[in-house]
This record gives C-alpha cells, structure tokens and sequence, in this order.
C-alpha cells in the first residue's frame, strides 16, 4: 500500500515525533511504501492569498492553484491512503493543517460536480493530546474533533476513516512516563498492522 504520511508539530523535540516514528518503522515492516510531508520541515505555507480565496468563494476552477498545493494535490491522487499525524492544541489541529486542508481541498479537487480527488482506501488520524480520556469534556471534545476532520474534512473522501487518540501526554501527567511507552507501543503496532 502506498501510504502519504502528512506530519505537522513544530518541534521534532515532542511526544508526537516519536509518535510518527514508530508508525513508519510499523510500515516499514509491514513493507508499505510511505512518503513524510513534515508540514513544518517544508514551510507550508497555511494562509490563502486572496487568489486561492477568489478561486474557492466562486468556485472558478478556471484560476491557477500555486504549485506546492498542485504536488500535493498529485501525492495524494498516487497513494491508496493518508494519515495524519498531529497533536491537539484548543480542540484543534494546529493552523498549519487546518489550513493545509483549506488550501489543498480546492475545487475541483476535493469537492465540485468534476472533483479529480481519488477515493482514498483508507485515512488514519493519530492524534497526541495532553488531556485524559476517562474525562466526559475530552470525550466530547473528541467527538467535535472527529464530526470536523472525519465529517466534514474527509468525509466519502475515504472507504474507511478513523481517528486514533493518544491521551494523557501533557509533560505535567503524573503518569506521563508509563503512558509514553504504551502509547509508542501502539504507534508501532498500528503501522504494522496497517
């Protein structure tokens, strides 16, 4: 399977680095292609410019899409599936991809009567948040995060969509150590088994 990894924290010093990690050494094993955007790594840049804002608002497919979202846009039509690897900041994504979304889900592309996306066989979000699960706020939090990325984001873009959360990483968890290597444990495993 050729998997398109896309990555986005802004330090490499993180729970979430080693997260993406061990989910590649788990594919690699597992003998799938992968390719890594490291959103950060590339400067992806997350804000439309008012070009990309006339195309989308009138839906004009006739305007030009700037080349770093056309290769993006062409990676994602060669690859059987996606994953997304990030970490939870206020109940989001961070900017960079919610904007990777905004500017890589062009008409035309992503949505429109002549969308030219693929349907993906798979995407997988693994997703490193501080807080803890047990909790009734983050489970509600959860299920907001998944009615935006899985609802709204991926959608029928995808055969099967799921959202895999690792809880409880915040640097002050008084459990944090024991949590860390379970959770690296499983990031491997759910790569081998992808």
């Amino acid at each position: 399977m050729k998997v398109l990894i896309i990555y986005c924290h802004p330090s490499n010093n993180s729970f979430t680095s080693r997260v993406r990690d061990e989910f590649i050494k788990g594919l690699k094993i597992s003998n799938h292609e992968y390719c890594l955007l490291d959103l950060y790594d590339l400067n992806f840049k997350e804000a439309f410019s008012e070009a990309e804002y006339l195309r989308e608002a009138f839906y004009n497919d006739k305007l030009d899409i700037p080349e770093d979202v056309k290769k993006h846009q062409q990676l994602i039509n060669e690859s059987d599936a996606l994953v997304f690897i990030y970490p939870v900041f206020w109940t989001e994504a961070p900017s960079k991809l919610v904007g990777w979304f905004q500017r890589v889900w062009t008409y035309g592309f992503a949505y429109g009567s002549k969308a030219k996306m693929k349907q993906l066989d798979k995407v997988l979000m693994l997703v490193t948040m501080g807080g803890d699960l047990t909790e009734k706020l983050r489970q509600k939090q959860v299920e907001a995060m998944k009615t935006v990325m899985l609802g709204d984001r991926i959608n029928d873009r995808a055969k099967e969509k799921e959202m895999i959360i690792f809880d409880r990483m915040s640097r002050d968890y008084p459990n944090r150590e024991a949590n860390y290597e379970e959770n690296l444990k499983r990031a491997y495993q759910i790569g081998k088994e992808f």
